[in-house]
Order: C-alpha cells, then sequence, then structure tokens
C-alpha cells in the first residue's frame, strides 16, 4: 500500500497548523502557562502569545507539518517498496 504524499502534507500541515492555533488561543483565553507558545516562538518567526501571532503560527505550523508529513509518506513508500 502507498501512501499518497499530498494528502500526507496537507493533512499532517492542517492538524499542526491549527494545532498551534489552538494552543496560542487557549494560552490567552484561559491564561495558561505560555510555556509551549515561547519554545516554539523560538523557531517560528513572529510567533507570540497575540490573536495576530496564533495567525503566523498557524501558517508556520503548517508549513512545518507538510513538510513533514511529505517526508513522512516519502520515506514510508520507499521502505515499504523494499520489505
Amino acid at each position: 500500500m502507498k501512501l499518497n504524499v499530498k494528502a500526507m502534507s496537507l493533512a499532517f500541515g492542517l492538524l499542526w497548523g491549527v494545532g498551534v492555533m489552538i494552543a496560542v488561543w487557549i494560552t490567552i483565553l484561559f491564561n495558561f502557562p505560555s510555556d509551549i507558545v515561547l519554545f516554539l516562538g523560538k523557531y517560528y518567526l513572529g510567533l507570540n502569545v497575540s490573536f495576530t501571532g496564533s495567525f503566523i503560527g498557524l501558517f508556520w505550523g503548517f508549513l512545518d507539518g507538510a513538510i513533514g508529513g511529505m517526508v513522512f509518506a516519502w520515506l514510508y513508500n520507499k521502505l515499504s517498496a523494499i520489505v
């Protein structure tokens, strides 16, 4: 069985991007500790604890997740052909 690389990239990108955005919103709305947002802000340029920062995090998270999903699906397809 082969994985669809485009579909996996889109799925991982949406999952990670929306996850980062929701993490920022939860931090803002419920006044939770912002440790995870500050940690990701070191790597995602412009990510901070604000609604604008959450959409910047959505963009960077989508990009990061899409690349990760693409690499995962590509490696899966290559390694499953060996076995």
